[in-house]
C-alpha cells in the first residue's frame, strides 16, 4: 500500500504560473515547488516537460510526486508544452525540433535562476521519457541525469505508431488522442488572453494520424529524435523505468547495451505508469530511488548510485490468467552487467514439426490482446489466449521442471508466401494445466520490413525466404508442468493494421531461441515501499464509469471491440476549475475480409468554473481500401451553448508498404 508523506518540513513555497521566455517570443507556463530557503540556499532543479496540462490533466500526479521531492532539497519543475495547457504557441507535431529546442531553452533558464545550483535534472514518463532522452541526446551542460520512464530510443521500432514495420491501430488512437487533447484552453485565471489563443490553437491543431501513417519507413522522421541515431552522444547518466504489462519494452535493453556511461534499468509488473501508483503490484518507492539518483548526480552526493547495478528487473510466475490482476507474483533479479550475465544462455528449439503447416488466420484474432499501453485495471492487460490459440498455428514445448526467462527470444523461420503484402506475428505463452493461456510476449513483424525497416520492399511470392523476429522483451518464471507455447499467426487485430489482402504463410522450417536465466533463487534486491506527498484536493461531482466488451454481429459474422471510458467530472477545491473527459472507441471487422477493418474514436473534453464554460468533441476514424488508409475527423468547439467552431479533416494515405 502506498504511504502518504505528510506535508510538513521542510517549508515549501509554490509559484503557480512561473513564465519561461522563449528565443522566439513565446512564453511557457511553469509551476513550480521549492523549499522556502532556496533563494538563500540555491537547490537543483528537477524538469518534467510534457504536453498534458499542469492545471488540469496532470495535476492528481503532479501533486503526489513533486512536492515530495522538492522536500528533499530540490525544485521540482512541471512545464507545459508549447501550444498545450497554459503555453503560448501551437505544437504542430510531437517531438518536434522546436518541442526539442524549447526544451534546451527551459534548462538553460532554469539554471540560471537565482534559487537554483545551476544543476538540473529532467525526468518523465512517456511523451516525458520521450523528451528526457532526447533533451540527453541533444545536451545542455546544466543537465546532469535523467529518468526516464516508460519510454522509446527507436521511434519507429518502438513507438505507437509502427511496430516491426506494422502499422499499429493505435497509429490512430493516438491521433485521435492528441486531436481531443490539445483542443482545450488555457486556464482563463492564468491567460486573460484564453479566448484569442484558444482559437488560433483550434484553427492551427493538425490530424497527427495520418501524417504519422504516410512515414511507412524507418525515413528521416522517424530518425529525428531517436536516440539510437548516435549512442556516442548519451553522456549523461540515465535511469530508465518499464513495466512488463506496457509495450515499452526494449528501451532498457538497448539503453543498457549501448550507453557510453552509467546507463542502468528497472523492469516491473506495471502497466504505462509510474511504479510508486501503477498496477498490477508490487509497486515500489519510485520517489525516494528518484530522489538517490538526484542526490548522486545532481548534488554530488556518493551514496553508491553510481556503482549500483546494470539493471533490475521482477521477473514474473506462472498465476491464473487475468486481463486485470491488482498484483503478479513474482521476485526481483539483479544483473551487474547487463546485457552481459554468466546467469543466461541461449536455448534453442528446433521447429520442425511446423514444416508444412499453413498460416492465414481469420482477420478477428486479436481481440484479447490487450491496449498497446495500458493505464489501469479496466480489462485492458491480454486476457486468456485460448481463444487465439485455437485460431493460430501452435506448437507447444514441454517443460517439465519449469523454465526462467530473461531477455528476448528470437523466432527464425523460413517461409513462403502467396501474397506480396504479409504479417507475420508471433506469441509466447504460457499454458497451465487446465488449457488457460497467459501471454509471455510477443513480436511482429511487416514481412516486407525482412530485411531491412529503411528500405522495405514486397514480400517474394512463391519463393522461399529467411526471416529472424526477435519478441519483445520479457522476464518470466514458466511453472513446473505448464507448457510453453509459440503461436504463429498473419493478424492481430486491432493491435495490428490488417494487410490489405489475406496472405497465407507457410513455413519451411525454424528455430527459437530462449533466453534461459539460471540460479535466481529469490529476491535480489528489497524495493524501498512506494511513497508519495499528499494527494489533491478535490470534489467528485460526477463519478467516471469504464466498460470494455466484444461482440458480434449475428447476421453480418462481423466482430467489435468496444471501449468506454467515461471519467466523470471534478472539481479542483483549490483553483475551482472543473473538468470532465469521455471516450468511446468502437473496432469493427469481418473475419473474411481484411478491408473491412473501421475504427471510430470520439472523444468530449469539459471545463468550466462558474458561468465560464468550454467543449470540445473530436471524432476520428480510419477504414481502408486496397490502395489507401483512408483517415477522417471531425473537431468541434463550444463556448457556452455557442459553437465556435467545426473543422473536418479527410486524408488518403497511399499503402506503400502497409
Amino acid at each position: 500500500m502506498t504511504e502518504t508523506r505528510p506535508n510538513t518540513l521542510p517549508e515549501l513555497i509554490e509559484i503557480e504560473d512561473l513564465r519561461i521566455p522563449m528565443p522566439d517570443g513565446v512564453s511557457l507556463s511553469a509551476r513550480v515547488w521549492m523549499p522556502a530557503d532556496a533563494a538563500l540556499r540555491p537547490v537543483p532543479a528537477v524538469l518534467e516537460y510534457i504536453p498534458y496540462r499542469k492545471r488540469d490533466g496532470t495535476l492528481p500526479r503532479d501533486e503526489l510526486m513533486h512536492p515530495y521531492v522538492a522536500r528533499a532539497g530540490y525544485a521540482c519543475v512541471r512545464v507545459d508544452i508549447r501550444g498545450n495547457g497554459d503555453s503560448e504557441g501551437l505544437m504542430l507535431d510531437e517531438y518536434s525540433q522546436a518541442e526539442m529546442d524549447d526544451a534546451l531553452s527551459v534548462i538553460g533558464f532554469l539554471a540560471a535562476q537565482p534559487w537554483c545550483s545551476g544543476a538540473v535534472g529532467m525526468m518523465g514518463k512517456s511523451w516525458g521519457g520521450f523528451n528526457c532522452l532526447q533533451a540527453a541526446f541533444n545536451g545542455h551542460p546544466a543537465l546532469k541525469a535523467v529518468i526516464s520512464v516508460c519510454s522509446t530510443a527507436d521511434r519507429f521500432a518502438d513507438d505507437i505508431h509502427f511496430k516491426g514495420g506494422c502499422l499499429l491501430g493505435e497509429n490512430l488512437g493516438w491521433g485521435a488522442v492528441m486531436l481531443s487533447f490539445s483542443s482545450r484552453p488555457a486556464d482563463p485565471v492564468l491567460r486573460p488572453d484564453w479566448r484569442e489563443d484558444w482559437l488560433k490553437r483550434l484553427e492551427a491543431q493538425p490530424f497527427l494520424a495520418p501524417i504519422w501513417a504516410a512515414h511507412q519507413s524507418r525515413d528521416g522522421y522517424w530518425r529525428h529524435g531517436s536516440i539510437c541515431e548516435d549512442w556516442s552522444r548519451m553522456t549523461i547518466p540515465v535511469l530508465n523505468l518499464g513495466g512488463w504489462a506496457d509495450n515499452y519494452l526494449n528501451t532498457l535493453g538497448h539503453v543498457m547495451a549501448n550507453h557510453p556511461g552509467v546507463g542502468q534499468g528497472l523492469m516491473g509488473p506495471w502497466v504505462h505508469q509510474y511504479p510508486h501508483t501503477a498496477v498490477p503490484g508490487p509497486q515500489i518507492g519510485f520517489l525516494q530511488e528518484a530522489i538517490r539518483w538526484w542526490d548522486c548526480w545532481l548534488k554530488g552526493i556518493d551514496n553508491g548510485v553510481a556503482q549500483g547495478p546494470r539493471y533490475r528487473a521482477y521477473m514474473l510466475h506462472s498465476q491464473p490468467v487475468s486481463a486485470a490482476p491488482a498484483h503478479r507474483k513474482g521476485h526481483w533479479v539483479v544483473e551487474p552487467d547487463w546485457p552481459r550475465s554468466d546467469r543466461v544462455a541461449p536455448e534453442t528449439h528446433d521447429l520442425a514439426p511446423l514444416a508444412g503447416r499453413k498460416i492465414c488466420t481469420p482477420q478477428h484474432l486479436g481481440l484479447h490482446a490487450g491496449e498497446f499501453f495500458p493505464m489501469g485495471l479496466n480489462a485492458e492487460l491480454p486476457g486468456d489466449q485460448q481463444g487465439e490459440d485455437a485460431m493460430s498455428v501452435c506448437l507447444d514445448i514441454d517443460l517439465p521442471e519449469g523454465m526462467d526467462l530473461l531477455g528476448r527470444p528470437r523466432l527464425t523461420l523460413v517461409l513462403d508466401c502467396d501474397q506480396p503484402f504479409a504479417h507475420l506475428i508471433a506469441r509466447l505463452c504460457d499454458v497451465a494445466p487446465d488449457g488457460s493461456s497467459t501471454r509471455i510476449t510477443h513480436g511482429m513483424l511487416n514481412l516486407r520490413h525482412r530485411d531491412s525497416m529503411a528500405e522495405p520492399s514486397p514480400v517474394p511470392v512463391g519463393q522461399p525466404f529467411e526471416v529472424v523476429l526477435d519478441l519483445d522483451e520479457t522476464g518470466y518464471r514458466l511453472a513446473p508442468g505448464h507448457r510453453l507455447r509459440l503461436a504463429l499467426s498473419t493478424t492481430y487485430w486491432p493491435f495490428v493494421w490488417p494487410a490489405p489482402v489475406a496472405a497465407t504463410l507457410t513455413v519451411r522450417s525454424g528455430q527459437i531461441t530462449l533466453p534461459r536465466h539460471r540460479g535466481s533463487l529469490g529476491d535480489e534486491w528489497a524495493p524501498p515501499p512506494p511513497e508519495t506527498a499528499a494527494p489533491w484536493a478535490h470534489r467528485v461531482i460526477r463519478p467516471s464509469h469504464a466498460t470494455r466488451r466484444i461482440a458480434q454481429d449475428l447476421l453480418t459474422g462481423d466482430w467489435e471491440l468496444i471501449v468506454e471510458d467515461d471519467g466523470g467530472d471534478v472539481e479542483n477545491l483549490t483553483h475551482g476549475l472543473i473538468t470532465g473527459e469521455t471516450m468511446r472507441e468502437v473496432w469493427r471487422i469481418n473475419p473474411a475480409d481484411p478491408l473491412s477493418a473501421r475504427v471510430e474514436v470520439t472523444y468530449e473534453q469539459r471545463l468550466s468554473r462558474g458561468d465560464w464554460s468550454v467543449r470540445t468533441r473530436a471524432v476520428s476514424r480510419l477504414e481502408s481500401s486496397p490502395d489507401a488508409l483512408v483517415h477522417s475527423a471531425r473537431l468541434e468547439a463550444w463556448e457556452g451553448e455557442t459553437r465556435v467552431l467545426t473543422r473536418e479533416f479527410f486524408d488518403n494515405t497511399p499503402r506503400d508498404h502497409v
